[in-house]
């Protein structure tokens, strides 16, 4: 049995904060190969999760633990189709079918959520991304992340590649 207890919660937003990224996961699957994985995610505003999807059968569940994070859809372009926050008394849960361009950012300082997707995790397979999105790292990643915090649905990223 695995118990997420408090310190958890706490160990896992440190690390976070302590990360280049701004994020850090918590595996709760025994390994990559497990059919089910299951993880925490934990984050900062400011860290960036580049804009990707995944196969056809490939779906993704994200349930707020603590703090608040903002899920995006993208049409092919770019152009947010929609923008649903996870937040405390507001929505819990989302789950998104393959296919779909999406992202998430994190609203909140050590914001949490439980992502579920079927597995196994292979990386080379796991997500395909954008290609209007910057890399990691790369010119204008920042500016995209914080473009995220606030985009709302008919808005397009027309930064710089």
């Amino acid at each position: 049995m695995q118990i997420i207890t408090p310190q958890t919660l706490a160990d896992l937003t440190r690390a976070a904060a302590e990360s280049p990224r701004r994020r850090r996961n918590l595996n709760m699957h025994p390994d990559l190969s497990d059919p089910i994985q299951r993880m925490l995610n934990a984050g900062y505003p400011g860290s960036y999760v580049r804009p990707h999807r995944h196969g056809p059968d490939r779906w993704e569940n994200f349930t707020l633990i603590q703090g608040a994070i903002a899920v995006l859809l993208f049409d092919d372009k770019g152009i947010v189709a929609s923008r649903t926050e996870l937040h405390r008394g507001g929505i819990p849960l989302v789950e998104l079918p393959g296919l779909i361009w999406h992202s998430i950012v994190f609203l909140q300082p050590a914001s949490v959520v439980y992502e579920l997707k079927p597995g196994p995790y292979v990386p080379a397979e796991d997500k395909d991304f954008a290609a209007w999105a910057p890399s990691e790292g790369q010119a204008g990643a920042a500016e995209l992340e914080n473009w995220m915090t606030t985009a709302q649905p008919g808005q397009r990223w027309f930064g710089q590649l």
